[in-house]
């Protein structure tokens, strides 16, 4: 029998997202999976203490790894043509670690599902394991859908350079927020044939320039370029496979703090705060009113293990913390600007 696990990243900054992730996965999934936490960079005080706690938590420690992808994608960065550009241009999580995600094909699970920390497990991945089966890469996301404009892959492009048609590649569009594959992919001889492609051939230009900079628009290179078998939830032709997944677009419906796709109360995998900082977590977590859709669920996982510690009641933010915050934001991004 394959080994299987959980991955996901994360360091002291998310560590509330960090233990509410991983009290549903306990709690939805399974408490026997064993979970590893891929550092995104240094700052684990927090989480170190939490893996101590807990039998069933590692830490991804192969540095080796973590070093191979970093400078893969720094290289194919640098080579596309958007990097040539002002550096006024760059977002400010540019060079970031979110492609560390990546060392999870180096781990040591031999079939693995991965959560992004700012998701909340809602049922079991025994389905999403049995479709590994079948299919290398495994997604539950709309990212198809997406305007052209802003679709991970250069589209045009593509079918400019190759006999692949936009039908073509749609379906192999996806998010890199939950997904499920194999280990061993995406090996140090693989990686150099990608290089050479992405770099010598010129194809980065098939990323899309607005996410040059992005881990979910390489991934989404890698996938289609390797061109594996992959299978998208969304895309089934079993409706009840087909939810929504995002807090701040989609409806759910709470049965016993378990999330339900409003239409058809259809389970979902899994609910993702994506849009919502770090930081708005941290206030929710000390009794601040945060402007979160499903704060309540996500206050049940976060202290599901430690419910004296939940904050009794929600305080709003007064008018001047709000004046406040948006004015600290203001001078950051124009500190960023200046520096640049």
């Amino acid at each position: 029998m394959p080994s299987k696990g959980i991955y996901t990243l994360a360091n002291d900054v998310v560590y509330d997202q960090l233990v509410a992730l991983i009290n549903s996965i306990e709690a939805n999934v399974s408490s026997d999976l064993p979970i590893c936490i891929i550092p995104y960079d240094d700052r684990l005080e927090k989480v170190k203490q939490e893996i101590k706690n807990r039998p069933n938590l590692i830490l991804f420690e192969k540095q080796e790894s973590i070093q191979r992808w970093e400078d893969f994608a720094r290289e194919v960065w640098n080579a596309h043509s958007r990097a040539k550009e002002s550096k006024i241009n760059r977002p400010r999580w540019y060079n970031s670690h979110l492609q560390r995600k990546f060392v999870a094909f180096d781990g040591d699970f031999d079939e693995f599902v991965f959560y992004e920390a700012d998701n909340l497990a809602m049922k079991p991945v025994d389905g999403v394991f049995k479709k590994l089966q079948e299919y290398d890469f495994v997604f539950d996301d709309w990212e198809h859908k997406k305007a052209t404009s802003v679709a991970a892959l250069n589209i045009s492009l593509i079918e400019a350079s190759t006999s692949y048609r936009e039908a073509d590649i749609r379906p192999k569009i996806h998010d890199a927020s939950f997904f499920a594959s194999k280990a061993g992919f995406f090996s140090p001889q693989e990686l150099l044939e990608l290089k050479e492609k992405l770099i010598e051939h010129k194809e980065v230009e098939w990323i899309n320039g607005l996410g040059w900079w992005d881990d979910v628009f390489l991934f989404n290179y890698l996938t289609f370029r390797c061109d594996r078998p992959l299978y998208n939830f969304t895309l089934s032709p079993d409706g009840k496979d087909r939810t929504g997944n995002c807090a701040d677009k989609d409806p759910f419906v709470n049965i016993d703090n378990v999330l339900y796709n409003e239409q058809g109360l259809k389970p979902i995998h899994r609910i993702h705060y994506m849009n919502y900082s770090s930081s708005d977590f941290a206030r929710l977590c000390r009794g601040e009113d945060a402007d979160i859709r499903y704060k309540d669920i996500f206050l049940y996982y976060r202290f599901l293990k430690q419910p004296e510690l939940r904050p009794a009641r929600l305080i709003p933010p007064s008018l001047l913390t709000k004046v406040n915050r948006f004015w600290q934001k203001a001078a950051q991004k124009i500190s960023r600007t200046l520096a640049k």
